[in-house]
């Protein structure tokens, strides 16, 4: 009677396994589209960079020489590429920390401005103008922001900062402000009528409720801004790996060294997607 009971506690959709237990992950049809296209984009990549520019020979020939070059780049220095390993992972490395440092530095400038711009804590003239000033900033691309502060500033890391900072204020105070506007007014006006300062006000009744917002919203702005980095490392003279990736490709002509830059690239926003994960389901969603 128990095992009746059981069974008839399992929904008809789930799949249970010889064992008596319910299958959890259970494959989709989305999940083996997805699956699929990945191993053919897979099998294709390997395909080019084996049999690319060799002429007419032989795919396996080919493919001696690519696994040749690439051991030749790695291990002898000079050989058989134009940077070594650790030079790309120093870049790899400065435009992280490039990412990094402008994402710090403009979600704190965001969080002030984020609070005059909501119209629940700020006066309506302030914020109206704030959220003009934003909208404005925001609708000029990053790289132009860049060249803007490259000719102002002169070419180095400096103008790079700068000009990812622009954006990344825009597009922070948009984000931090229409959370704060979201807070219950009923909390607001208790702490008011209670005789709460301003400061007093934000940090009881405002930050508590949105700071995973916020930590999402920020940690978003992370992962564009490490795009970002990348794409300015030539354009503002920064260096990092996207000057690393201009010079490969724009004099080099190895395509063997792009290809290990980008796939670097693509390996650090994957793991920059799984922290994001883990952290939110480890901090965020808890509280």
């Amino acid at each position: 009677m128990m095992r009746n009971a059981d069974e008839a506690a399992v929904p008809s959709s789930a799949r249970v396994a010889r064992s008596g237990k319910i299958k959890v992950h259970v494959p989709t049809a989305s999940n083996v589209a997805l699956c699929a296209v990945l191993s053919i984009l897979a099998v294709v990549t390997a395909f080019a960079l084996a049999t690319m520019n060799y002429g007419k020979v032989p795919f396996f020939a080919a493919m001696a020489a690519a696994v040749e070059d690439f051991f030749m780049m790695m291990l002898q220095p000079g050989l058989g590429g134009h940077f070594t390993l650790p030079e790309v992972m120093e870049g790899l490395f400065v435009s992280l920390a490039l990412a990094l440092l402008t994402t710090f530095i403009g979600a704190v400038i965001a969080f002030v401005l984020g609070l005059l711009a909501a119209s629940n804590l700020s006066s309506k003239a302030v914020s109206n103008v704030i959220k003009v000033f934003m909208s404005v900033a925001r609708a000029v691309p990053t790289i132009l922001w860049v060249l803007v502060f490259s000719v102002a500033i002169g070419l180095g890391p400096e103008a790079a900062v700068t000009g990812l900072l622009f954006h990344s204020v825009a597009y922070l105070v948009k984000a931090y402000s229409e959370s704060f506007e979201e807070v219950d007014a009923g909390v607001l006006e208790a702490l008011r009528a209670s005789g709460a300062s301003w400061w007093q006000v934000v940090f009881r009744g405002v930050v508590p409720e949105k700071v995973n917002e916020m930590l999402s919203w920020t940690f978003i702005r992370f992962e564009i801004n490490f795009v970002n980095a990348v794409a300015v490392g030539a354009v503002a003279g920064a260096g990092g790996i996207g000057y690393q990736l201009f010079l490969a490709g724009s004099f080099y002509y190895n395509i063997h060294e792009v290809g290990l830059i980008v796939y670097l690239c693509l390996a650090v926003a994957v793991v920059l997607e799984v922290v994001a994960t883990k952290l939110r389901k480890r901090y965020i969603v808890q509280r």
